[in-house]
């Protein structure tokens, strides 16, 4: 019965598995660092590769307290360079997804951004307007996005913006058409 009982008690004791986990933990901790400055690294060499972009005009104050021609509330997904939508603009916050407002004036279109900078696209640089269904990794559903083309210094960029309602996705594309010199046929 003894050497039962001894065999039970053997079976049965756990070995300590602590430093095995804890070597778990260091490897993913130093994977995860890796990768983590290897994002840094390549948003500042971006940052580095786009340093020629001049920033965009602030929103004048006359702007900020004028009625606009059409305005909507939602998110302002990012500008991206109009050959390539996955081109993430990096310099001057361009590229940051944020929840902000968009207002359309007789002088340009006022971005509104919560947490960076306003910025003012002039009407005399806006090229197009058209829907899709987003860009740089933010894809909504079928013409859910508006997208403003614009020349900023030379570069031909465009600005996503995700209303949080489509009438009034539908009341920008309204304002915007005329500014371009587009049909309103998208």
């Amino acid at each position: 019965m003894r050497t039962l009982a001894l065999a039970a008690a053997e079976a049965t004791q756990q070995t300590d598995m602590t430093p095995t986990y804890l070597n778990y933990l260091w490897i993913s901790g130093a994977v995860i660092l890796v990768l983590c400055l290897l994002l840094w690294w390549g948003w500042r060499s971006r940052k580095r590769r786009q340093g020629g972009i001049p920033a965009p005009g602030d929103v004048p104050a006359e702007l900020v307290e004028a009625e606009p021609v059409a305005a909507a509330e939602g998110m302002v997904i990012g500008t991206v360079s109009a050959a390539d939508y996955l081109d993430r603009i990096a310099v001057h916050q361009l590229g940051l997804r944020t929840g902000g407002r968009l207002e359309v004036h007789s002088a340009g279109v006022a971005v509104f951004r919560a947490g960076a900078g306003n910025f003012l696209i002039p009407a005399g640089d806006l090229r197009h307007v058209r829907t899709d269904r987003g860009v740089v990794g933010k894809f909504v559903e079928r013409d859910g996005a508006v997208i403003i083309g614009w020349v900023l210094g030379g570069h031909e960029v465009e600005t996503a913006f995700r209303p949080r309602h489509a009438s009034e996705g539908q009341s920008l594309l309204d304002a915007l058409h005329p500014r371009t010199g587009e049909n309103n046929t998208s």
